[in-house]
């Protein structure tokens, strides 16, 4: 599963010469919590909301909403941006990247192709791509099957299914440090329950 699979391909960007004011304002119509900074063309930085907030005045200031927004007006995203940016390509597996999101502790990387800004990918991205190698949006029976990894296990599985035709919707397999495993499955079939009964009479622990 690629970056390219879960990715935002429309991304709303800001230049270094734009105001915070209209950033802000930005973000909170498009509902985003990041704007990647383009110059000539060029991914030059990113800013996110946090460091927007941490640029406005205090919400403890005597400055009237006219007088605080026209402060804000006259300070630059180049002012506030992180202009260090951690990015990736399309073609980067997504959990590359989100080990490259949890290593810098990031909520986001723009997604560039030959020096292009091609696409940004968030944290809830990489969510909905969990979500789906879990299937949780996939029908069907769900069990978790626990037992010694040992080789040829989901081969034993996928026997007793095939034989009952029963579809395995999605399957997602969780090492426990005593050598064994945890095997989540969705089952999908007039038969699934069948399926799940065979497989403890063949010695299978359904444990949810």
């Amino acid at each position: 599963m690629y970056v390219q699979q879960f990715m935002t391909s429309q991304v709303f960007t800001v230049t270094p010469n734009d105001s915070i004011f209209n950033a802000m304002n930005l973000m909170k119509t498009k509902n985003i919590n990041r704007l990647p900074v383009i110059s000539g063309g060029k991914l030059v930085g990113i800013v996110t909301d946090g460091d927007l907030r941490a640029a406005s005045p205090s919400l403890a200031t005597t400055l009237s909403k006219f007088e605080m927004n026209e402060l804000l007006a006259k300070v630059s995203i180049k002012d506030v941006a992180v202009k260090k940016v951690v990015t990736c390509t399309p073609e980067t597996l997504i959990e590359d990247a989100a080990l490259i999101m949890r290593e810098n502790k990031i909520g986001a990387l723009p997604i560039m192709e030959n020096d292009k800004l091609v696409g940004i990918i968030t944290h809830n991205n990489i969510l909905d791509a969990f979500l789906d190698i879990m299937g949780a949006r996939s029908p069907g029976k769900r069990i978790v099957i626990e037992l010694r990894d040992e080789m040829g296990i989901i081969n034993e599985i996928t026997s007793v299914t095939k034989k009952l035709e029963v579809d395995i919707t999605s399957l997602a397999v969780y090492h426990l440090s005593n050598r064994k495993v945890q095997i989540l499955c969705r089952l999908d079939g007039e038969k699934a329950e069948e399926a799940v009964n065979i497989l403890v009479q063949n010695g299978f622990s359904i444990i949810q």
